[in-house]
């Protein structure tokens, strides 16, 4: 056998694994179909133990990235490093990743144990393995009463449950998630948040979770990658994404806000916005980016404006109410502007504040914290 050289060995070795080596990196990613592109310059790197959320609307290429991670499909151009090592070519039972797809696939001829100690058997492991391995995991996501039972006889989030237990029973470095939780309703949905939440703490694995759900990306993730034509828009906290959108996709995406067309009048002390033909200025914080008389879009929340204000710091505007929307705890209120400009505002139900009725003219407040300024598109 003929000795590699110190070159070859070098090309060939495993990279070392640090603590700040992401657990996946993507470089220059693109995957063409064709003559359709579906992802364009993915730059991506994964926290290891991090749940990071794939975020968009149909069509945009989470579930392509996904498939490419798992190994299913391959880069057109770019390279894929998982645990420090080049993934390029590595088939997808090579590779330390495993994935739960939106139909779990169950074996309903096998009870819930056999179910979960499937992939174990194949890797031919001793029965006294499994069984240990099995009665933690079964632990772990609460199914222990439940493993003799036949995949018909529980629930859907019992089942979503046991292909959770399948995938991680294997100890893969990371978790894909294709949508898991679609096809349940969604009490059974919110529950199970929860318990995906809880069970990613105890076994300390990667996840990467694809979704067009936007509350389920707030209430899962650690971090979103937003995505929309084949692109990465925004990565980013929940909390942050949500509060600071960087484009008008984000913020029209995720959640509800108000829009207008604005200018930006200044880049000095005050750093002043002026809003449209409504006479609305908007004193906040400006893009270092964004220039001077240049077109730009005004976004705020609806839970970010008020009717009642003590803090003399509060900017303000008028306008009359045309709709009031109760929903149980709260409402949303439609105000018309001066300049026919319609915005809405959600506000906590509370019996000891007087809220205006339909046809008054009233007053309106909002912090300069609460005001995005975005590029308009």
């Amino acid at each position: 056998m003929t000795a590699l050289s110190p070159a070859a060995s070098a090309t060939t070795a495993p990279a070392p694994v640090t603590a700040q080596t992401p657990i996946i990196e993507i470089s220059g990613g693109a995957k063409v179909f064709g003559s359709f592109a579906a992802l364009t310059n993915i730059n991506l790197s994964i926290r290891d133990g991090e749940i990071l959320t794939l975020l968009g609307p149909s069509g945009c290429g989470k579930t392509t990235l996904m498939r490419i991670i798992a190994g299913f499909e391959d880069l057109t151009a770019g390279s894929i490093r998982i645990a420090g090592n080049n993934a390029a070519g590595i088939p997808p039972e090579r590779r330390p990743v495993n994935m739960v797809f939106q139909r779990y696939a169950l074996f309903p001829h096998l009870d819930v144990f056999e179910n979960v100690a499937f992939g174990l058997k194949l890797k031919g492991l001793a029965k006294a393995e499994v069984n240990e391995r099995v009665e933690r995991m079964l632990h772990i996501v609460q199914l222990d009463k439940f493993a003799h039972r036949y995949i018909d006889q529980i629930s859907g989030g019992q089942s979503q449950r046991v292909a959770l237990a399948r995938a991680l029973v294997n100890r893969p470095k990371v978790l894909l998630l294709d949508e898991p939780l679609a096809a349940l309703d969604l009490k059974i949905r919110q529950h199970m948040l929860a318990e995906m939440k809880r069970i990613h703490g105890e076994t300390g694995a990667t996840f990467v979770y694809v979704t067009h759900d936007q509350d389920e990306a707030l209430i899962l993730s650690d971090r979103i990658v937003l995505m929309e034509k084949g692109r990465i828009i925004q990565i980013d906290r929940p909390q942050d994404m949500y509060a600071r959108p960087r484009s008008l996709f984000a913020a029209k995406f995720l959640g509800e806000t108000n829009l207008f067309p604005a200018r930006v009048t200044e880049k000095a002390a005050d750093r002043t916005v002026a809003c449209g033909s409504s006479g609305i200025r908007f004193t906040t914080t400006v893009p270092t980016d964004a220039q001077v008389n240049a077109a730009s879009v005004v976004s705020i929340r609806p839970e970010s404006l008020y009717f009642h204000t003590d803090d003399p710091l509060s900017q303000s505007g008028e306008g009359t109410v045309e709709d009031i929307v109760f929903i149980g705890s709260r409402s949303f209120y439609r105000l018309r502007l001066d300049d026919e400009t319609r915005l809405r505002i959600q506000v906590q139900n509370n019996s000891r504040l007087a809220l205006p009725s339909v046809g008054e003219r009233v007053t309106f407040y909002w912090d300069a914290e609460n005001v995005a300024i975005l590029p308009a598109e």
